[in-house]
């Protein structure tokens, strides 16, 4: 019985520490990853935005991205996401149906999705309008946890329902 009740302890005391510190590196590195391939990312995430078609009628004309990145865990696939916060500006497509509206010409702004499948970072063009990253993590909370502080940010009941593309 001594014996189980010391390796448990062992266990608690040396193990998980161990295990947490382990995460944490991991997490760093996949961070600083993030960091350097962040251009081509950007670029990436541009190319595929625009080819979507999406919103119908208006060609992405110039993207912003801010400096600060937010990082979430999925909660149901446990993939990391790295969320940017973006102006876009849009421009009307000849023939398009949108050509006479004037919050055409508006920046909007969003969140990018990046997304990192276990070995890299890639993006699917997925992005939110209407909400910067943290409100989007606060919006989501049923999906996604803020991997800073390791728990749900509170839910904003008042907050814009995101659009996403």
């Amino acid at each position: 019985m001594l014996g189980l009740a010391t390796g448990l302890m062992l266990t608690v005391m040396v193990v998980r520490p161990v295990q947490a510190a382990r995460r944490a590196e991991r997490l760093a590195r996949i961070q600083r990853d993030f960091r350097r391939q962040r251009e081509q990312l950007e670029a990436k995430f541009i190319d595929e935005a625009a080819a979507s078609g999406k919103p119908r009628g208006l060609r992405w004309s110039d993207v912003a991205f801010d400096d600060d990145v937010i990082y979430a865990r999925d909660r149901k696939t446990s993939g990391l996401k790295a969320l940017v916060a973006i102006e876009v500006c849009f421009e009307a497509i000849e023939g398009g149906g949108m050509e006479e509206v004037e919050a055409v010409s508006n920046v909007r702004a969003a969140t990018a999705e990046f997304l990192h499948d276990g070995e890299r970072w890639f993006t699917k063009g997925r992005v939110f309008f209407n909400l910067g990253p943290k409100g989007l993590i606060r919006y989501l909370h049923a999906d996604l946890e803020s991997v800073e502080c390791g728990a749900t940010v509170g839910a904003n009941p008042s907050a814009t329902k995101p659009s996403a593309i």
